[in-house]
């Protein structure tokens, strides 16, 4: 049995309390502890508490970590990113920069077809590897679980290939990866609309659900993508093979997607930057659980972004993600996501930091495992350069994370 001892924490952000989705002032309660240590043996959690109390309780072959004061947080959980892609579009950046919008880049071949092109045409032992590089980039910003979805595939092989990927970068990192089948992230290009959804329901899903390759199904619900027919069929066909629902919904309009999600009894709406108050309402009461995506707007350079503070006052556990893809949020930063919610969202450094963890891994149905620092769970441990956790989102863009810890193991730096 190996040992580590993280000694001299100064802020200990612990988040002890509840196993579910933390809401309203539930938020901006951190369970802060001062002069903290805690104590881990293999993967998990042995015991929390003073500094001092944690060095008489260690064994005498424990690895010691001195914290020197700074803060400790839970490891980040990334409950909506598109991590798997071949290619970049970078060039897309730049027209965005020069005025064009999402609508008339994809209308020209851009867009999602882009990637779908790139990632269609990379082999999978080249795709693991680009993508193992990105996971490590993760940890090193302090992100210890990440939801993955496919969605540049549309088409069998190439959505399979995706989620095997996203499970073997499970099996070849630290991070830990939660995979969503997203094949209904566009209309392919080369196949029948109809044709290829009934692909989805009756081949695809049955496939995700019976590989273990999945443990959720997404749908892009928006104009010129997916309607709520389609929705409805995919989301039948998610339940009826033990599919859990997420979907992307409001992004680009009000199209009463919140509505919709709750209606099919969604785990999580995602994106939600056009939702109206009644979608809000329905999201409340129907446990739906928003996951907010701040990276992408800025990305996009639009400017509504999502009304977090009516949806925390709503009661609602609010998540915090990046949405990291090639396109429209190409930055995989927990921290510059918590950044851009306090500047356009309203919301404190507190409630950033619960949305981007217990939150996040209860919207992913892992609160049991993650998402606090306490006895019995896994040791997803960050220590950041700070002294106060209000640092992590106030040094905007500025690389803050000294030692992230995956399951018990301490990595410094990650190449």
């Amino acid at each position: 049995m190996s040992s580590l001892a993280i000694l001299n924490i100064g802020q200990l952000v612990s988040l002890i309390g509840p196993n579910r989705g933390r809401v309203g002032q539930e938020m901006s309660d951190l369970g802060l502890i001062y002069g903290a240590g805690i104590l881990v043996q293999d993967d998990r959690i042995r015991a929390v508490g003073p500094s001092e109390d944690i060095a008489l309780e260690m064994p005498a072959d424990a690895v010691i970590i001195d914290a020197g004061g700074r803060v400790v947080t839970p490891g980040f959980v990334d409950a909506h990113t598109h991590l798997v892609f071949g290619g970049n579009r970078c060039q897309e950046f730049e027209l965005r920069s020069q005025g064009a919008t999402y609508q008339e880049i994809s209308s020209k071949g851009g867009g999602i077809h882009s990637s779908v092109e790139a990632t269609r045409s990379v082999d999978e032992e080249s795709l693991l590897a680009r993508s193992q590089k990105w996971a490590h980039k993760l940890i090193q910003m302090g992100t210890t679980t990440a939801e993955i979805k496919s969605g540049y595939g549309l088409n069998a092989d190439s959505e399979f290939k995706m989620l095997r990927v996203i499970r073997d970068l499970r099996r070849t990192t630290p991070l830990r990866t939660v995979g969503t089948l997203l094949a209904a992230h566009a209309i392919p290009k080369d196949q029948d609309k109809d044709d290829y959804l009934k692909h989805i329901t009756t081949h695809m899903i049955p496939e995700a659900s019976c590989s273990g390759l999945a443990r959720y199904v997404d749908i892009f619900v928006e104009e010129n993508y997916y309607s709520a027919e389609c929705a409805r069929k995919i989301a039948g066909a998610a339940k009826k093979h033990g599919l859990g629902l997420r979907m992307h919904v409001d992004q680009m309009r009000d199209g009463h997607g919140a509505a919709l999600a709750a209606e099919l009894g969604a785990i999580t709406a995602d994106h939600l930057e056009q939702t109206s108050p009644a979608g809000i309402g329905a999201m409340k009461a129907a446990n739906t659980i928003p996951v907010l995506l701040p990276t992408s707007v800025f990305g996009l350079r639009h400017e509504k972004y999502p009304v977090a503070r009516a949806m925390i006052d709503a009661g609602l556990p609010v998540v915090l993600a990046t949405d990291f893809n090639p396109g429209s949020s190409p930055s995989p930063s927990m921290p510059f996501a918590m950044s851009l919610a306090m500047l356009n969202m309203g919301m404190s450094a507190a409630e950033c930091l619960t949305a981007a963890t217990i939150n996040a891994a209860a919207s992913l149905e892992l609160a049991h495992e993650l998402g606090s620092l306490e006895p019995g769970k896994v040791a997803d441990i960050v220590i950041h350069e700070w002294e106060d956790y209000r640092e992590i989102p106030y040094w905007i863009a500025t690389p803050g994370v000294r030692t992230t810890i995956c399951r018990g193991q301490k990595f410094d730096k990650v190449s």
